[in-house]
C-alpha cells in the first residue's frame, strides 16, 4: 500500500491518586537511602501508587475512556486493540487487550496482547502503523493499558534502587490512517539476549512455584538475578545502543536529528536525562523529567506527550522523539511530527 500516512489522534491517562513521597521511599530502605538522596539522585519528589481499584487492566481502561474523551473518536471505528499494559494484573492468563476493547465499547475491533516490558508502547505504535499499512481493514488502533510492576519491589534490596522509581497509572494513545497530521514516522528497536534472565520476578512461575515457605517473599521478588552481569553490560552497551535507535529512527524518517524538538522519554537518573538531553542538543525545557510521577513503565511516554501537548512544548510542526528501554534488554525510539 502507497502513499499512506498514520498519524495520533490523541492520548488518555489514568494516574492514581495515592503517593508514596521520597521520605517514604526512604524509610522503606531502611536508611539505605536518604530522603535527599531520591529526590535528587533518583530523581523522585514522589510518585503514584494504586489503590485497591487501580488493577492494571483497569487503569487501561479509563486510560482508554480518557482517550476517548479528549477525541472525541467512536470507539466503534476502533479496528484494532493493541494492549501494551504488563503481564501483573487481576487474573493470570486474562486478555488484558480483549477486557478493554470491551469495557470501553470498540465492539468492532479484534485485540491482542503485546509484551516487551517498558519499551512496549512505541514497539507497539510501530506494529500498529505496519498493520495499517499491511491490512486495507485497520484504519484506527487503540495501544493502551496500564502498569504496576512497582508492587513487587523490595525497598530493602539495595541492588533494586534502579526500580524504586516504579509507579502505577494507565496510557492510551489513538492512531489512525491516513490522518494527514501527527504522524508517526520511522521507529529503531534493539533487543539484547545476553540480559534476558538478569532481572525479573523470581517466584510465582513454573521454575519456582509459589508455596508456604516462600509465600512472603514471593510478592516482593522482582530483583537482579545477576546484577553484576546486568549492571556491567548495561555501562557497556546501553546507552550506545539507545544513541544508535535514536540515530536510525531518525534517519528512517528522512528528519534531521537536528530537528528534534521534544524528547518523549521515561523516568530514570536525573544525571542520566541531563546528559541524554544535553547530547541531543535540546533543553531541559523542551523535555519532561517526571519527577513527581515516577516511572510508569511503558505509559510514560504516553504521559510525556500529553503532558507537553498540554504545557504548549509540542506545537505544529515539532518533531518529538520518543525513546524507549526494558528489561530484558531492549531499547527503541521513534519520530513524531506533530501538526499538519
Amino acid at each position: 500500500m502507497t502513499n499512506v500516512n498514520i498519524g495520533i489522534v490523541g492520548t488518555g491517562i489514568y494516574i492514581p491518586e495515592k503517593r508514596m513521597t521520597a521520605r517514604e521511599i526512604s524509610d522503606a530502605t531502611n536508611g539505605l537511602w536518604t530522603e535527599k538522596a531520591i529526590v535528587q539522585k533518583l530523581g523522585i519528589v514522589e510518585k503514584s501508587i494504586p489503590g485497591k481499584e487501580d488493577g492494571t487492566q483497569e487503569m487501561g481502561v479509563r486510560a482508554g475512556l480518557d482517550a476517548i474523551k479528549r477525541t472525541g473518536i467512536d470507539p466503534k471505528e476502533i479496528d484494532l486493540i493493541l494492549c501494551m499494559g504488563e503481564e501483573w494484573k487481576e487474573y493470570p492468563l486474562t486478555t488484558s487487550g480483549i477486557y478493554i476493547q470491551e469495557k470501553i465499547g470498540a465492539v468492532n475491533a479484534w485485540a491482542i496482547d503485546l509484551q516487551q516490558r517498558c519499551c512496549t508502547t512505541v514497539a507497539a505504535m510501530k506494529i500498529a502503523k505496519d498493520m495499517m499499512i499491511a491490512d486495507e481493514d485497520i484504519n484506527t488502533v487503540m495501544v493502551v493499558g496500564g502498569y504496576r510492576n512497582g508492587d513487587f519491589v523490595d525497598y530493602s534490596d539495595k541492588s533494586m534502587s534502579m526500580m524504586y522509581n516504579l509507579s502505577a497509572g494507565g496510557g492510551a494513545i489513538i492512531l489512525k490512517k491516513n490522518y494527514n497530521k501527527n504522524l508517526l514516522l520511522g521507529t529503531h528497536i534493539m533487543t539484547d539476549g545476553t540480559m534476558a534472565r538478569d532481572a525479573g520476578v523470581e517466584y510465582g512461575g513454573t521454575e519456582k512455584p509459589i508455596n508456604k515457605s516462600n509465600l512472603d517473599e514471593a510478592y516482593k521478588s522482582l530483583r537482579l538475578f545477576d546484577s553484576k552481569h546486568m549492571k556491567d553490560r548495561l555501562n557497556e552497551v546501553s546507552m550506545d545502543n539507545w544513541y544508535y535507535c535514536i540515530d536510525k529512527a531518525f534517519e528512517k524518517s528522512g528528519v534531521s536529528k537536528a530537528e528534534l524538538g521534544y524528547l518523549a522519554v521515561l523516568h530514570f537518573k536525573y544525571s542520566q536525562h541531563k546528559a541524554m538531553v544535553e547530547s541531543l542538543g535540546i533543553t531541559e525545557e523542551q523535555s519532561n523529567y517526571l519527577s513527581s510521577y515516577g516511572h510508569m513503565g511503558q505509559v510514560d511516554q504516553i504521559l510525556s506527550l500529553q503532558l507537553a501537548l498540554e504545557q504548549g512544548k509540542v506545537k505544529n510542526g515539532t518533531v518529538i522523539s520518543m525513546i524507549a528501554a526494558g528489561i530484558g534488554y531492549a531499547w527503541a525510539a521513534n519520530v513524531i511530527r506533530w501538526g499538519s
